[in-house]
């Protein structure tokens, strides 16, 4: 796993799970099989680090505190675990298909899942996920949708795994936390080769706060949008957030077949 940039700088928001039975349970509940590739972003002192060990993963953890990242290299000298000190932010991802068990930084939870989502063609399979309950809520909300989730629906479901108290944590955060769930998607709704494009279609969608029929009125005629609507189950009036991923995917299809 190569990493572009170094940083020396403690990730804000980062605290840590308590109990190591309750790390086991998420490890267990994630489905993770011997011989699997594991990252653990934000790894801290190891806690998701050794169940994921002890089910035979191939654990790779970035863990961005140099004090942190040399500790782990001591605890876990005698197992086959890479300790990689970097910031997820600016990290490559492997190559090869890979999961992700997490206790995500607060602080740094949308970017590095930005990072991880942005682009489908990273080989990322599934994740769990801590971050906070309000962002898991938010992006797995079915309605207001947002811009993000409705693109990362494209080829991955999102779903809350389970909701752990800020107690759970050392130091405790202000809120609880939620175990966000993404699973790829074995059929995807764009194909991954269009996602810039699909991108700039949400985009232009969302930042507009109008209806679709007068955000894309130079991508689509408002007589098609009526005449698609109904089809899709949706309202021409309707705004970006009203609309789900495979509404979204449907229009965007339609937009690609017109310009071809």
């Amino acid at each position: 796993m190569a990493v572009r940039q170094r940083s020396t700088r403690v990730a804000r928001g980062q605290h840590f799970l308590r109990s190591s039975r309750l790390a086991a349970d998420l490890v267990r509940d994630a489905g993770v099989a011997p011989g699997d590739l594991v990252l653990d972003i934000g790894a801290g002192t190891g806690v998701l680090t050794r169940p994921l060990l002890d089910v035979g993963a191939r654990v790779v953890a970035l863990e961005l505190d140099p004090a942190l990242a040399e500790q782990l290299r001591r605890r876990f000298a005698r197992r086959q675990v890479a300790v990689i000190e970097a910031d997820a932010r600016r990290s490559e991802w492997p190559r090869e298909p890979f999961s992700v068990i997490a206790n995500l930084p607060f602080a740094g939870s949308l970017e590095i899942l930005g990072r991880l989502l942005g682009d489908p063609r990273v080989p990322v399979r599934a994740a769990d996920v801590i971050v906070q309950w309000e962002l898991a809520a938010k992006q797995t909300a079915t309605w207001p949708a947002t811009m993000r989730a409705t693109y990362w629906r494209a080829w991955f479901d999102l779903s809350i795994a389970g909701r752990l108290s800020r107690t759970a944590f050392a130091p405790p955060p202000g809120v609880d936390a939620a175990v966000l769930r993404i699973t790829r998607r074995p059929c995807p709704l764009v194909p991954p080769g269009e996602h810039v494009r699909y991108r700039q279609l949400l985009e232009e969608a969302f930042r507009a706060r109008q209806p679709v029929s007068r955000a894309l009125r130079h991508r689509i005629t408002h007589r098609e949008l009526r005449r698609l609507a109904p089809a899709l189950g949706f309202d021409p009036s309707s705004y970006a957030r009203d609309l789900d991923p495979r509404q979204w995917a449907a229009l965007h299809a339609f937009v690609e077949a017109r310009g071809r």
